[in-house]
């Protein structure tokens, strides 16, 4: 009979003789159990903090059950102390369902805006310094938000006063409670644990600056009992290569593993296994590839935790206000441009044979195509007749334009001068193929002799007017063109917007169309 033999494999550089090493085989897939219970649970209840995420909503709610009935009554005795009539003190309160109904309203949107801003994802011992900032916003927008749904809905719960005064209360009650819930939490910790005895997995410069802060801290009262690290000789802090570190953590009763290895993946889930074996805590730092992050958060694409390392700011405010603007004024120029427009149409139909609009593809934000309405100035088979113009271009570089263009009829070439064939691109602003203001749309044909950097043109909402068009518009040079609407795109503010416009007023008068 043949002996079987063992197998061998190689692991993180090592090779292991007789069955693969656990921490090598991929990690067991979830349970049904587990899957049904996130498929139907809220989150914190799936991840097991539901009962704590409950307390604290609970805790919240009685506390503005109480703000609220302080204000109330310092209502009441300031309008006794100020009309002495002794039967404000015998007004029953108001109807004890909708106000119930309110403040569950009123606590229920608070938390949802307080969790929106990571709220949940903060250390219950140690809040974030931003906590101040971001229960001030909250507060501030329930008030707002029930203020509006009271006033709207006329029903008589709570007065508006009332809401408004109890928005300091609240402000100052829950951050209270939340600052003596965190002292009480390390107290606790405290208590319970006392200092804690921490082992770092990897003596590099990650493992070093853990080490820093775990020594400087107060908090978390830890203390550094050394390096795990399999380059160097074992000595000073280092107590000895990663395989010692059972041995290590019994000899320094060890309570905590911090893993500083992110790179060494293998290794790193061997330190995890080996931890869980000698019931040990464990902690990982993450590999930020060298970038360091000024507020990390991490995010999950299903059960894959994704950490986040930089997001670029985007001017919300900003945008929305442009958007509104740009509907707005699109909407009052064509109400006030009807009778123009109808009467430019009447020409154009009269002048030559064809539609009246025309409808050219054009490439818009991030590379989408669009429709680009405009007033017909050219003959209908101007498309075709392009290819052989292109050799009388006045233009440099990618984009056709001709000063003197034999395809333009005589109503457009009038048309053209006042820039009134662009009016119909109102109705592209209203579908946001198009803004007010911005770069302009350069036909799909031009768009593909674009070279790499020119494509950043197309990271914003193209304009019927823009930068290039009040201050270069019969520059032939595609370089200069590039340059101002890139010059726009970096240096954008609605003060821009509205001096684009202006300008463009002044040159349509004057009538320095093409």
């Amino acid at each position: 009979m043949t002996r079987k033999q063992p197998r061998s494999v190689t692991v993180d550089g090592r090779f292991w003789v007789g069955e693969e090493p656990e921490y090598s085989r991929p990690l067991p897939n979830r349970s049904a159990q587990q899957a049904f219970v996130q498929a139907v649970l809220p989150g914190p209840f799936a991840h097991g903090q539901g009962w704590r995420l409950a307390g604290s909503m609970l805790a919240d709610f009685l506390l503005l059950v109480l703000n609220f009935a302080v204000i109330e009554h310092l209502e009441m005795w300031l309008e006794f102390t100020i009309h002495r009539d002794p039967a404000v003190l015998l007004r029953p309160s108001a109807s004890p369902a909708p106000s119930l109904g309110l403040l569950m309203l009123y606590g229920a949107l608070l938390t949802l805006l307080v969790h929106s801003e990571g709220w949940g994802q903060a250390d219950p011992v140690r809040a974030p310094k931003e906590e101040r900032l971001i229960l001030g916003k909250a507060v501030a927008w329930t008030t707002l938000l029930v203020g509006a749904a009271v006033h709207q809905s006329g029903i008589p719960a709570v007065s508006i006063a009332m809401l408004v005064a109890s928005a300091p209360l609240n402000y100052l009650g829950m951050l209270g409670w939340r600052d003596w819930r965190r002292r009480a939490a390390v107290r606790q910790t405290e208590s319970r644990r006392g200092v804690r005895n921490v082992l770092i997995v990897g003596a590099g410069r990650l493992g070093r600056e853990a080490a820093s802060y775990l020594q400087r801290d107060h908090v978390h009262r830890c203390v550094v009992r050394g390096f795990l690290d399999d380059h160097g000789p074992a000595d000073g802090n280092v107590r000895g290569p990663i395989r010692d570190l059972a041995r290590v953590a019994r000899a320094e009763f060890v309570d905590e593993i911090i893993i500083a290895i992110p790179q060494q993946r293998d290794l790193a889930r061997w330190v995890v296994q080996e931890a869980r074996r000698n019931r040990l805590d464990v902690k990982m730092i993450p590999d930020l590839l060298g970038f360091e992050a000024q507020s990390p958060r991490l995010e999950s694409f299903g059960n894959v935790p994704v950490l986040i390392l930089h997001e670029e700011p985007v001017p919300v405010l900003g945008l929305f206000l442009k958007r509104t603007a740009d509907i707005v004024l699109a909407t009052a120029s064509m109400l006030v441009a009807a009778p123009l427009l109808a009467a430019i149409a009447l020409a154009i139909k009269l002048d030559s044979s064809g539609p009246v609009f025309y409808r050219a593809p054009r490439a818009g934000k991030k590379g989408r195509s669009f429709a680009c309405c405009k007033f017909r100035t050219m003959v209908t088979d101007a498309d075709k007749l392009k290819d052989r113009l292109r050799a009388r271009n006045d233009r440099e570089g990618p984009f056709f334009k001709m000063a003197h263009d034999p395809r333009t009829t005589s109503v457009g070439r009038l048309l053209r001068r006042y820039s009134l064939d662009e009016l119909p691109q109102l109705w592209n602003v209203l579908t946001g193929e198009m803004s007010l203001v911005g770069p302009r749309p350069h036909p799909l044909d031009d768009f593909e002799h674009y070279d790499l950097e020119d494509l950043r043109r197309l990271d914003v909402t193209p304009g019927i007017t823009g930068l290039w068009q009040v201050t270069a518009r019969r520059d032939p040079s595609f370089q200069r063109n590039m340059a101002l609407d890139l010059e726009y795109i970096e240096h954008w503010n609605l003060w821009m917007d509205v001096k684009i416009l202006c300008q463009t007023v002044s040159v349509v008068l004057q009538g320095s169309g093409a």
